[in-house]
């Protein structure tokens, strides 16, 4: 598929600090949550925006504000403009924020000529057109006494002349989750939204200030010391595995958004929560807008891959192979977690379901689906500390498999709300799906109770999805 020709101009780079003197020097902890992330690459989200002005008019009247508005924010959300701090065993990371030592984030400024209404596109296309609008972290560099130094986050920036706007966010996912990346943004927009002013509600009601104290955090288990021998073990093989991904992905993959109704997925509860009556059991299970979500797509991601691909790479994918879903549990309101919904981290716990491919691929497969989703969603409201606490363990086990979906984002960020004064969101991506192995979950832009799913797969794969979707929606 060859891409259109357009140019992306960079227009100007700059870097923006907390105001002077509004932080002080601060080192933070790291801990089990946080540890395992330092193998993740980095988070990436675009956020596009109708602005039909030129980009001179953007520059004068529209970057000052979205600037400022910037550097009050980070003035809460400071671990965002620190550095991770990685030495050698057997020290431990921690961030790191230094006060007039220069700690900023990169914001960088360019223009392009391609086609906005391509980029904000529903249907299948080019999955590395979207790549010229996400921003590069800086690289890391290793100070005198060994200790290696990676930013943390990045701005992009771009202007698409009298169409529109492009943000694009990348972070690094030891220093926060989704929910607290999203906490920022939304802060970041509201306060751009105030035309950059002080008294902006998000920077002066404390009940949404960010809360950065790690001494919550109960450790009996010894958890942090199992994750800090993972720690190191990562940052002794860096000059191995963690160099700069030159990964090269097949050049055929495509991205698209399938958009889930409000009254397909009402339709789908209903029939699910019917159907799913399991013998066993007394009590009938309950089906959830995510939890039907996540079956009807985790069925449609294995048969497409049994249309494109029938016979596995190693002969033996049989009936009692083992298929596994995978999805986030914030554990901020979890029992036996403490903690404020405002605190600012990582505080996720894996959600691992698996199934035998057999009992998927049967006419009512999505029935065992929702059943072993709906399973793991209960026990995860209080058994999420123990699952976290395990590490990787298990992680390890599904990623071997060869045979996994992982879920992406969430609708409870309410990502369509954030608006910098230039209106809603147009389209959102997140870009790290990149790999085709995950799915990302955001809310409908144009209907409440409505899902959307972006997906990465091969043309031929992506065919054989969307034909399977359709069939799935239509039986139900």
């Amino acid at each position: 598929m060859a891409a259109p020709s357009f140019m992306v101009n960079i227009v100007d780079t700059i870097h923006v600090s907390a105001p002077a003197g509004s932080v002080p020097t601060t080192s933070l902890p790291l801990n089990y949550l946080d540890l395992p992330w330092f193998a993740s690459a980095p988070m990436q989200s675009l956020f596009f925006y109708e602005f039909p002005h030129s980009t001179s008019h953007f520059i004068q009247a529209a970057l000052p504000i979205l600037k400022h508005s910037l550097s009050l924010t980070l003035q809460q959300f400071f671990p965002l403009a620190a550095k991770l701090m990685c030495p050698p065993p057997p020290l431990k990371p921690y961030i790191f924020y230094t006060d007039g030592g220069g700690d900023s984030v990169p914001l960088t400024v360019s223009e392009s000529t391609a086609d906005f209404n391509l980029l904000i596109a529903n249907y299948p296309r080019d999955f590395k057109s979207l790549h010229p609008y996400v921003p590069e972290l800086p690289p890391s560099t290793m100070s005198s006494d060994g200790v290696r130094v990676l930013p943390i986050m990045a701005v992009k920036v771009t202007v698409f002349p009298n169409v529109g706007v492009c943000i694009g966010l990348a972070h690094n996912h030891v220093a926060a989750d989704g929910s607290s990346f999203m906490h920022f943004v939304r802060c970041w927009s509201s306060v751009c939204k105030s035309n950059g002013e002080p008294a902006s509600a998000f920077l002066n009601d404390s009940a949404r200030r960010p809360i950065h104290n790690r001494e919550a955090f109960d450790d009996p288990n010894g958890c942090n010391d199992e994750a800090l021998k993972f720690y190191w073990h990562w940052i002794s093989s860096w000059r191995e595995n963690l160099g700069p991904s030159k990964e090269i992905l097949p050049a055929d993959k495509v991205r698209a958004t399938f958009v889930l109704a409000a009254a397909q997925i009402v339709k789908l509860k209903q029939q699910l929560t019917t159907q799913c009556k399991n013998s066993n059991e007394s009590e009938q299970q309950l089906i959830s807008t995510f939890i039907a979500t996540c079956s009807i797509m985790w069925i449609c991601m294995i048969k497409s891959e049994e249309n494109y691909n029938p016979i596995s790479s190693n002969g033996h994918d049989d009936d009692d192979t083992l298929h596994y879903f995978l999805f986030a549990v914030d554990c901020r309101s979890r029992t036996g977690f403490p903690l404020p919904v405002t605190y600012f981290g990582n505080c996720l716990a894996p959600g691992i379901v698996k199934a035998k491919k057999g009992d998927l691929m049967v006419s009512n497969g999505i029935v065992t689906a929702a059943e072993a989703i709906a399973k793991k969603v209960k026990e995860m409201e209080s058994g999420a500390l123990q699952e976290a606490q395990k590490g990787t363990s298990k992680l390890e086990e599904m990623f071997r498999s060869g045979h996994h979906v992982a879920v992406s984002g969430s609708p409870k960020f309410r990502v369509y709300d954030m608006d910098f004064g230039w209106g809603r969101p147009m389209k959102i991506e997140f870009i790290h799906i990149d790999d085709g192995g995950s799915l990302s979950f955001i809310e409908s832009r144009d209907e409440p109770g409505g899902m959307e799913v972006s997906l990465v797969l091969s043309k031929n794969r992506m065919d054989a999805f969307t034909s399977n979707l359709a069939e799935n929606l239509k039986a139900f």
